[in-house]
């Protein structure tokens, strides 16, 4: 399956964003004789500890996965994950414990009916039953409950919708804090979590900021904004922030997966390992 012609036409700024230009990051940049290389994406991210932030996207899980792979791939293994919605999701199986083919294997089998139970309307479509026996069963597997047992340490983005807030969960059941994380209004009911009422976390954070250490190394894969929440953001809480201690993945045309949409996860998985293995062998100043 081939890349979208951007490739063809694209370099990468300082901030990891893709610009317009007439070379093609298919090859190195070539450098001068006298000077030092340039530093790539993956140069720096080796130099130490990074966190790996991975945004809210609607069904935007498949992407995210795809990410993890080409990390895995290249030897990049975060210190920490963090995760809002769909980043929960994919960072928390990862973090719990599933290897990124593991957990790309368990996407590409994803069937609706694995997650989709409507009853009476009662804050939302789908009950959300089905959904959190699929992440006990998950998590099960590779033996992970709270938090504590991740092979990664992982924290989740949530909304608290009584007190207004965003939340973040690093403690506790693993599986109930996923799915509060990834609870879009109106399509799920919101969940009683750790004594508060909770969905996901994109409704004000969609980035996880509120999760990120001020001194970290990040890299954010920052998806698409294609969600329902989308006209109840702050553009500002949307835009990705970047910064000499952070590099910002974005990654674009990729196709959009929903649940009445599912056959397009694969083709979003490949794109996204494919563009991030190059991604990384760009320069990043």
């Amino acid at each position: 399956m081939s890349l979208c012609s951007c490739f063809d036409a694209a370099t990468w700024s300082s901030s990891g964003r893709c610009a317009r230009a007439e070379k093609s990051p298919h090859s190195r940049p070539v450098t001068s004789p006298s000077g030092p290389p340039p530093v790539t994406q993956r140069d720096w991210l080796a130099r130490g500890p990074f966190t790996l932030a991975l945004s809210a996207g609607f069904f935007g899980f498949f992407a995210h996965t795809g990410v993890l792979q080409a990390l895995e791939r290249a030897g990049l293994r975060p210190q920490r994950v963090t995760g809002v919605s769909a980043g929960a999701l994919a960072g928390g199986l990862w973090a719990g414990g599933l290897a990124a083919d593991e957990l790309a294997e368990e996407l590409l089998r994803l069937r609706r009916a694995d997650f989709w139970d409507p009853g009476l309307p009662l804050g939302g479509v789908l009950r959300g039953e089905k959904f959190s026996r699929k992440l006990q069963e998950l998590l099960g597997a590779v033996g992970t409950r709270d938090f504590g047992d991740c092979a990664v340490p992982f924290a989740a983005v949530v909304f608290d919708v009584l007190r207004r807030e965003t939340v973040v969960l690093e403690r506790g059941p693993l599986a109930p804090a996923i799915q509060a994380s990834c609870t879009v209004p109106l399509m799920f009911r919101p969940r009683l979590h750790a004594r508060r009422v909770l969905v996901d976390g994109g409704v004000r954070d969609r980035n996880g900021e509120r999760a990120l250490v001020s001194d970290a190394r990040v890299l954010l894969h920052a998806l698409p904004t294609t969600s329902p929440l989308r006209h109840v953001r702050k553009a500002k809480a949307d835009a990705p922030q970047g910064g000499p201690g952070r590099a910002v993945l974005q990654i674009p045309a990729l196709p959009r997966v929903s649940p009445f949409r599912l056959e397009h996860g694969p083709r979003a998985l490949e794109r996204a390992r494919e563009w991030t293995t190059r991604w990384l062998e760009s320069p990043r100043a």
